[in-house]
């Protein structure tokens, strides 16, 4: 027995050896192609991107020939450099700046020289091409924009840089890419798919065919074509308004989640970050640290909410049972607490109904109070008023398709005990979160998501830009609907309140002949540092809104930065953009017009120069 082992296991791994060595000469010639490569040139054919349509089936971005050239540094021989800078309009230094990059990368593999030369800038280095060994033109197809708004919710394509490179295989050096907005977040899907080819080389490195009659080539595959929610006449609309403005817009179909505008001003043309100046381009906006044309304001911005967060205290404090519709408070301009005095512009008894087309501050402070002092403790209420508003999408995350965004904010108890001493704390201490001007911070898209809400009756869908994507499905977390713990029963009181707004309200002079729209004022303090000290800027101008009051179809949080208060610019820019998106025609051409021709540059400029501020003009 032993005898036949030792040479079975002999003859068994001689066969062995034998199948591998056979696999692999005969059959798999991976290795060989290794092995072969400086016999092989491998040329990539780049696909063009997905098309991006909008809601309406409008084409917003295509694409147009781009062509870089390519440089293999050890196979150039008898270049003419002078003749060569003078082509492609470079300086000698940027020529050996260009090519030392190269030779780093590799001698003899091809990297990209100059880059998104147009069509008559390649005719003319293509005519001489044959004067300049060591250099190709590579064939690559760069964005065409059809509009010159809605550059957030694009965002770009760049070259890959190293770190992509060695992240993701896929990417070879000069390869494009996605960077922010949807370019970024379906990029796998709009890039699609590189073709390769291999063709053999005879010894005097002269292309002589493809490689193995081209078994191993591949052919390229377009990007998918996708439809965004976006309605791109209601975002040049909304960016048209906000002009001379800073701020951010964001209009969401409550049904849906559906982001219908997405708006961020100061803004920019898209069509800056394609072709050659585009480094240039981007350097400007992006060193632009006064108007932030490149930071998204709807996603990244986080502000005091302001008065509109009064709907959430209502809300809250019906759920909690700290109120109910008939409770009523006295308010003598303001409310009282200590020595402190918060103020407010009315007096005499209030209810929910008319605390919330008033705007009464007394009836929301006392709502806030009774909420937080149910509790056996100022921690428990607190935290159980946040657990509310974290139910609403609020101080995270919303999961929305664009690759950018911020938290804002919703404090707990332990926030409040690391400020002031565990128990050292109560109601009356952070009594301003009632009306939004306490700690607590939300972006446009956050707030606008809670009117979402609110025109839902308790239940949001995650807000997202896609709409539809050619040959797929969209994510199912599109299509899942979020319950606030906000009770549906407690919804209808609060909206006949926003309604009211409009009706004999804070925003009366704002309404639109037959549009039943609910609305909510803002204003919200605005504090920044000038040499060191706080100082109080002009206050900033918010307003949210939904319409039509049933079924409604779009819900909308308007950010204006120092826009004084929310009836003053941000509230016109709302209806104005509702009346839009609804009825398709603008009939309050006066308050178009006026909104169109205001500016509030004059009140950025006190800020770079530091010149003192009128608060409440």
């Amino acid at each position: 027995m032993r005898k036949t082992i030792l040479p079975g296991l002999i003859i068994f791994g001689t066969i062995a050896i034998l199948v591998r060595l056979f696999y692999l000469q005969i059959i798999d010639e991976s290795y060989k192609l290794k092995s072969e490569n400086n016999a092989i040139k491998v040329v990539y054919e780049y696909p063009e991107r997905g098309y991006i349509y909008d809601r309406n089936g409008k084409l917003l971005v295509a694409n147009q020939p781009s062509y870089d050239i390519m440089v293999v540094p050890r196979e150039i021989k008898n270049l003419d450099t002078l003749e060569f800078c003078k082509l492609l309009s470079i300086t000698k230094e940027e020529f050996n700046s260009k090519l030392k990059k190269a030779t780093i990368y590799s001698p003899r593999l091809p990297s990209v020289f100059l880059a998104q030369l147009n069509k008559k800038e390649y005719a003319a280095f293509q005519e001489k091409i044959r004067k300049f060994e060591g250099f190709y033109i590579q064939k690559r197809s760069l964005r065409d924009y059809q509009v010159n708004v809605a550059a957030n919710v694009f965002g770009f394509i760049t070259q890959v840089n190293q770190n992509i490179i060695e992240k993701n295989p896929y990417y070879r050096p000069g390869d494009l890419i996605g960077k922010q907005g949807v370019e970024e977040y379906y990029e796998d899907i709009l890039r699609g798919q590189k073709g390769v080819k291999r063709i053999q080389r005879d010894k005097f490195n002269r292309d002589i065919g493809p490689y193995k009659e081209g078994i191993y080539d591949t052919i390229s595959k377009q990007g998918d074509d996708i439809t965004l929610s976006l309605d791109i006449e209601l975002q040049k609309y909304g960016e048209l308004l906000m002009q001379n403005k800073r701020g951010g817009i964001v209009a969401i179909e409550p049904k849906t989640g559906e982001i219908l505008a997405l708006i961020s001003a100061p803004t920019y043309d898209p069509a800056l970050l394609v072709g050659r100046q585009r480094s240039k381009n981007y350097t400007m906006l992006h060193n632009d640290s006064i108007a932030k044309p490149l930071y998204d304001r709807g996603l990244l911005a986080e502000y005091p909410p302001g008065s509109p967060f009064k709907i959430l205290t209502a809300l809250i404090g019906l759920q909690e049972e700290a109120i109910d519709e008939q409770t009523t408070f006295f308010c003598r301009r303001g409310f009282s607490y200590g020595n402190r005095f918060m103020k407010c512009h009315d007096s005499g008894g209030f209810s929910l109904n008319n605390g919330m087309y008033s705007s009464c501050n007394t009836y929301f402070a006392n709502t806030y109070r009774k909420i937080i002092e149910k509790y056996p403790k100022p921690a428990y209420g607190v935290d159980a008023w946040s657990n509310h508003l974290k139910s609403f999408g609020l101080g995270n995350f919303m999961g929305y398709d664009l690759p950018q965004g911020r938290r804002g904010n919703v404090p707990t108890s332990k926030l409040y005990d690391k400020y002031y001493s565990a128990g050292g704390w109560r109601s009356t201490t952070i009594i301003s979160n009632s009306i939004g001007q306490g700690e607590v911070l939300m972006t446009p898209i956050q707030l606008c998501n809670v009117m979402c809400a609110v025109a839902n009756q308790g239940y949001y869908y995650t807000p997202h830009i896609i709409k539809k994507i050619k040959n797929r499905n969209i994510d199912p977390k599109f299509t899942t609907k979020h319950q606030t713990t906000i009770d549906q029963q407690y919804f209808p009181p609060v909206i006949n309140g926003l309604f009211d707004v409009y009706n004999k309200g804070t925003a009366s002079r704002l309404q639109v002949q037959g549009l039943e729209i609910c609305g909510k004022t803002g204003t919200a303090e605005n504090f920044t540092k000038i040499n060191g000290k706080r100082v109080q800027l002009t206050d900033h101008s918010i307003f949210v809104a939904f319409a039509p009051k049933d079924d409604p179809k779009i819900a909308i949080a308007v950010f204006v930065e120092n826009g004084y208060w929310g009836a003053r610019i941000a509230g016109p820019i709302t209806s104005l953009m509702i009346e839009k998106y609804i009825k398709g025609k603008i009939t309050r051409t006066d308050l178009e017009k006026r909104m169109l021709e205001s500016s509030l540059e004059k009140e950025y400029a006190k800020v770079i120069s530091g010149q003192p501020f009128s608060i409440n003009l």
